[in-house]
């Protein structure tokens, strides 16, 4: 494959990626929208929230298990496809319990294009390459926090929800078409789910994905209540909170894109320098607390370095996993999900018993855990196969 080809490979890939990103997090800015719409309180409407991320978390790992013999392509036309139904279903009904079930499916589909999407990716460029293809895949979904999110729910309020439902699902016939047309064939490689089960969920993978449980716990803990902290720890509002978003959603999509470089040069290092990171920027954000320079700078390099490490998540995952590689890709985001929720859960008890700044000590203290579970893991191996050289 050419470079040319292999480029638009990627970048259909990250379009994907960006679709459903903004899929995904578009309900967050529209919960109210559509609670009101559907006269149901506002912690039901979160249900949506709670449905997609359960989809992805469990159905992403049994829908590629169940798909792993077809042809990679037709799983990711299929996928975008089913993506758009899931969009526009909700968008012309009124039946909140079917929304609530197309959340959740969309969520398993997005699990299952994020690992396929992976897999293709690594596929098509040389080894010393692999990590800057799944940085450029994975830098769509945080090109869609930083950019997709924001416009959809100014489209939600000029239009209705509705509305930004409706153009998720324009973009992802857009994305469908670009699969269609670029996505080569590409036949699984593998064995079946149960050959690479015994691969996938060996004990070195399982250490392997504990990282990213601790590490996403650890930047969940404090970013879930980064407004409440903005609002009343640093003392600013309106119009600066949404520049202080949009500045550590930008680092985010730099982060991601840069870290796949560093991923290809020595994955495991860059975990552990990831992870010293998360814990220096929150440091600086609790000592520097009421200073908005200070926590400009520092949610600027929480964003780099907390996700920079994402491409050498996928990366050491996958590579722990050897010839189980395909059904192990869709296992990090899985545990990212599981992180998410922890440090959701700990910033909440953690604000609920003092104040938003406990939120930042709650994720720098899991963030110091993070740094010998990633030394520790780093002398971690792939496995050696009977007759490889």
């Amino acid at each position: 494959m050419s470079a040319r080809r292999t480029n638009l490979v990627l970048a259909t890939l990250s379009l994907g990626m960006f679709v459903l990103g903004s899929g995904e997090l578009l309900v967050v800015g529209l919960l109210n929208l559509i609670a009101a719409d559907h006269r149901v309180p506002i912690p039901v409407a979160g249900g949506l929230v709670t449905a997609y991320a359960l989809g992805l978390a469990i159905g992403g790992p049994i829908l590629t298990a169940l798909t792993i013999r077809l042809n990679r392509r037709l799983i990711l036309i299929g996928a975008v496809a089913l993506v758009i139904l899931c969009t526009l279903t909700p968008a012309l009904t009124t039946n909140f319990d079917l929304f609530i079930v197309m959340r959740a499916v969309m969520g398993a589909l997005h699990g299952l294009f994020v690992a396929v999407g992976f897999v293709l990716a690594m596929s098509i460029v040389a080894p010393e390459r692999m990590g800057r293809a799944i940085s450029v895949v994975v830098s769509g979904l945080f090109v869609s926090t930083a950019l997709g999110v924001p416009l959809g729910t100014l489209v939600g309020q000029a239009l209705g929800w509705r509305g930004s439902f409706t153009a998720v699902a324009v973009l992802s016939a857009i994305a469908l078409v670009a699969t269609v047309i670029l996505i080569p064939s590409m036949p699984s490689a593998g064995g079946g789910a149960a050959s690479q089960a015994r691969y996938a969920f060996a004990p070195r993978v399982l250490a392997a994905l504990v990282v990213n449980v601790v590490a996403f716990a650890a930047v969940y803990a404090t970013l879930t209540y980064i407004v409440p902290f903005l609002e009343n720890v640093t003392g600013i509002s309106g119009t600066l909170i949404g520049l202080f978003l949009l500045s550590y959603g930008v680092a985010t999509a730099v982060g991601s894109f840069a870290g796949g470089r560093f991923a290809d040069e020595n994955a495991s290092r860059t975990l552990v320098i990831g992870a010293v990171g998360v814990a220096a920027s929150l440091l600086v954000l609790f000592l520097g607390a009421t200073i908005p320079v200070l926590v400009a700078v520092a949610l600027l390099a929480f964003g780099l370095f907390a996700m920079g490490m994402v491409p050498s998540m996928q990366y050491r995952v996958v590579s722990l996993a050897g010839p189980g590689g395909q059904l192990a890709s869709s296992l990090p985001v899985s545990a990212a999900n599981i992180g998410i929720a922890l440090g959701s859960y700990a910033g909440g008890v953690a604000i609920g018993a003092s104040t938003p700044l406990s939120t930042v000590v709650t994720g720098l203290v899991i963030a110091v855990i993070a740094i010998p579970v990633a030394w520790a893991t780093s002398f971690l191996k792939p496995p050696v196969l009977q007759g490889a050289l």
